[in-house]
């Protein structure tokens, strides 16, 4: 069975999260965003368990599930061929791991997975002890990521870890400032039960390929959503058993892991390098042209994703696998629709009204943007609609890379394309042009970045690549 997972979020015991964080809302938007399983978020946290424990009931195949005397009225009235009625749950929670090891600060982010409360708890207690694991929910961990590991591996045969966000400069098991240069180093003896690595906001599949010491993994993405809105900005995509055993396996033998469903890496905020506060923002050839130097004011500047997969990256190309895992680059759907209709902001009332009245036309979020027909899309949200997700389909995108905490901006128009369009809506009688404005964006060169380090004169660009979203049958 086919199914799309989102197994990274957070609750509202996290800092800097929506109060709406809560079983009932991600039961409903899960369904809006065509999500079939959703992780739990924050599972450490003792007051997150307890209402973990009230809300949901367990089912047959391993998950769990929203009881419904809380299931919000919203979700009881949201009918549609292509939005699931069932959203399951699983047992995961994100923790912050800061130590010293190697004679560095690791700060650490790692994702644990469980099969059930049984499980959890065994890990809850252990960490209890001699840690805070009240005060957020990410709690700050001063443990050895190995340590976690081994408590979670002993706690049951089919508990995981997934080393979160790996790239993100200051709290990612290879980033920048705090991390290692390889997954073994953090892991040693016990890296072979490490079998997914979570890629992050800013990359996607093909950039983390360059680095062959990543081959043996599985690349997962999620959303590491701090609100409801923001579930699903990316996710995995399954065919296997729905069921806990199923996903389990499909990431640990590779036995139904298809591939994910990619924010595209340029719109994430540590993508490239630079100093937010003194507006400086380099590809990774620049920053090794300054020697990482900010012009501004002296100091090294922040060194984003696609730098450490240029620094780490040995092949100018894909990897061997690549191929066989399929990825779609998408944006939000209230992100498009606000372009589109001129709206400053995609939580205004306009754009959340067209939105909701999109999926109860056509279906859920990702079946707009994956598997809905061109005529689909035009009948219920009008020409322009067809074309932007086309484009996106496409990979044809204008894009301002994302760096130093400040993320970019994906636009699937080009300046003055949508020039006299008014109103708010969707529909409208505006004519694109025959011949629309070539895209652009600023292009870095992984071949280039590394001939430059090694000193080396003449240089060959690794192939390109592109999204392979196309109109053909998306991922139903």
């Amino acid at each position: 069975m086919k199914y799309i997972a989102d197994l990274h979020i957070h609750s509202h015991y996290s800092m800097a999260t929506s109060k709406r964080l809560v079983p009932e809302y991600l039961e409903y938007w899960a369904r809006l965003k065509g999500i079939d399983v959703i992780g739990t978020g924050d599972c450490i946290h003792p007051g997150w368990v307890d209402e973990l424990k009230l809300k949901l009931e367990p089912c047959e195949n391993g998950f769990y599930r929203l009881r419904d005397e809380y299931r919000l009225e919203e979700s009881r009235q949201l009918h549609h061929d292509n939005i699931s009625e069932q959203v399951y749950f699983i047992l995961t929670g994100e923790l912050s791991s800061i130590y010293k090891k190697g004679g560095r600060v690791r700060k650490v982010h790692n994702l644990c997975v469980f099969p059930d409360f049984e499980s959890l708890t065994k890990v809850q207690s252990r960490l209890d002890r001699t840690c805070n694991i009240r005060s957020d929910g990410r709690p700050i961990l001063g443990v050895d990521s190995k340590a976690i590991l081994d408590m979670v591996l002993e706690s049951s045969e089919t508990s995981f870890l997934i080393p979160a966000h790996i790239w993100t400069p200051w709290f990612s098991v290879l980033g920048s400032r705090s991390g290692f240069d390889s997954i073994d180093e953090c892991f040693e003896d016990l890296t072979e039960h490490i079998f997914a690595l979570e890629t992050g906001l800013s990359s996607d599949p093909p950039m983390n390929r360059y680095c062959s010491i990543l081959d043996k993994f599985r690349l997962v993405s999620n959303s590491d959503a701090h609100s409801p809105e923001k579930l699903g900005r990316e996710a995995n995509l399954f065919d296997t058993e729905l069921s806990y055993r199923g996903l389990y396996d499909a990431l640990k033998f590779d036995r139904g892991f298809l591939g994910t469903i990619e924010f595209y890496p340029q719109e994430g905020k540590y993508h490239y390098d630079g100093h937010r506060k003194c507006g400086i923002v380099w590809n990774p050839l620049e920053t090794a042209r300054h020697g990482g130097i900010c012009p501004v004011c002296g100091k090294e500047v922040t060194k984003g994703v696609m730098y450490r997969i240029a620094e780490l990256g040995d092949r100018n190309g894909f990897g061997p696998d690549v191929e066989d895992k399929d990825f779609y680059s998408i944006t939000r759907l209230p992100d498009l629709i606000a372009e589109i209709t001129g709206q400053k902001s995609s939580s205004s009332k306009k754009v959340e009204a067209e939105y909701h009245r999109l999926i109860r036309a056509i279906g859920s979020e990702f079946h707009i943007f994956l598997d809905s027909s061109k005529e689909e899309i035009r009948r219920a949200g009008g020409e322009l609609l067809e074309e932007g997700i086309g484009r996106l389909r496409e990979g044809r995108v204008c894009v301002e890379e994302g760096y130093d905490g400040e993320f970019g901006t994906v636009k699937v128009f080009s300046p003055g394309e949508l020039a006299g369009i008014s109103g708010g809506s969707l529909f409208s009688d505006a004519v694109l042009p025959a011949d629309p404005p070539a895209y652009s964006s600023r292009v870095f060169d992984i071949a280039e970045f590394q001939a430059y380090r090694a000193g080396m004169k003449e240089v060959v660009s690794p192939p390109a690549h592109m999204n392979r979203l196309s109109n053909e049958g998306g991922f139903a």
